[in-house]
C-alpha cells in the first residue's frame, strides 16, 4: 500500500518535472521560430484562423448574452439602492476583468486545445516526429512554438472582440429596460474603467493562452504509441487546462487588487 503510494507520487513528480522542462524547450525554441522563413509562419496563421477567426461567432453571442443578463440584473437591483451609477462599475469588473479572459480562455481549451493534442497525438502515432527529427527537424520550433504563438494571440484578440461584443450587448439590451444615450453608456463605461482594469484583462488573456498552448501540446506529444491514447490525452489537456487557467486567474485577480 505504502510502496504503492510512493510509486504514484514518484510518478507525479517525475510527470511534473518533464512538463517543466517541455515548458522551458519550447521557450528557448521561439528565438529559432521567429528567424525561421515564411514556411513554418503558414503554421501560425492557420492556428490564428482555427483559434481565433472560427471561435467569433460563439464569443460574440455569449459575450452578448451574458452583457444582457447583467444590464436586466442591474436595472432590476441598483435603483432600488439608489446606485443606479455601479452598473458601469460592474459591467467592467465582469466582463472586461473576469468573464471576457476566462471564458474566451475556456472556449479556446475546448475547441483548439482538444484540436491541437488530437493533432500532435496522431503525428507521434504515425510517426511524423521521428521523420522530423531523422531530416534535421525540430519538432518543438517546427509544430509547437507557432501553436503557442497563435493561440496566445487569438486568446488575446478574442477577449477583445467579447469585450466589445458584450458591453455592446448590454447597452442594445438597456434600450429595452431602462432607455440611455449612447454617449452617456459610453462616458460611463469610460468613467468607470481603469488602467488596472485595461492591463489585468490583457495579462490574464497572455497567460491563458501560453498556458492552453503548452498543456496541449504537452499532451499531444505525450501520446506513446497507441491511437487509443489520443482521446484519453485530449480529455487530460482540456482538464488541466482549465484547472490551470482557474488557478492563475485566481492569482492574477489576488495580485491585481494588492
Amino acid at each position: 500500500m505504502v510502496s504503492g503510494i510512493g510509486r504514484a507520487v514518484n510518478e507525479r513528480i517525475s510527470n511534473l518535472l518533464y512538463a517543466l522542462g517541455f515548458a522551458v524547450e519550447v521557450f528557448r525554441a521561439i528565438p529559432e521560430y521567429l528567424s525561421s522563413g515564411r514556411t513554418r509562419a503558414r503554421i501560425l496563421v492557420a492556428q490564428v484562423l482555427f483559434t481565433g477567426v472560427e471561435a467569433l461567432a460563439v464569443v460574440a453571442a455569449l459575450s452578448a448574452a451574458i452583457g444582457a443578463v447583467i444590464i436586466i440584473q442591474g436595472f432590476n437591483l441598483l435603483p432600488a439602492l439608489g446606485q443606479e451609477q455601479l452598473i458601469f462599475v460592474i459591467l467592467i469588473a465582469v466582463i472586461t476583468r473576469e468573464f471576457g479572459p476566462i471564458l474566451t480562455a475556456f472556449i479556446v481549451v475546448a475547441r483548439s486545445g482538444t484540436a491541437i493534442t488530437t493533432e500532435l497525438g496522431h503525428n507521434v502515432v504515425s510517426h511524423e516526429i521521428e521523420a522530423y527529427l531523422a531530416t534535421g527537424i525540430n519538432p518543438i520550433s517546427f509544430l509547437v512554438v507557432p501553436r503557442l504563438l497563435g493561440v496566445t494571440i487569438s486568446v488575446v484578440l478574442l477577449n477583445i472582440y467579447f469585450n466589445v461584443f458584450g458591453l455592446l450587448g448590454s447597452y442594445a439590451v438597456s434600450q429595452f429596460v431602462s432607455p440611455i444615450a449612447f454617449d452617456v453608456y459610453v462616458y460611463g463605461l469610460f468613467d468607470a474603467v481603469t488602467l488596472t482594469d485595461l492591463f489585468t484583462s490583457v495579462t490574464k488573456s497572455l497567460v491563458f493562452g501560453v498556458i492552453i498552448a503548452l498543456v496541449a501540446t504537452y499532451h499531444g506529444f505525450a501520446v506513446a504509441r497507441a491511437a487509443t491514447e489520443i482521446p484519453q490525452r485530449a480529455i487530460r489537456s482540456v482538464g488541466h487546462g482549465v484547472v490551470l487557467c482557474i488557478l492563475a486567474n485566481t492569482v492574477i485577480t489576488l495580485v491585481s487588487y494588492l
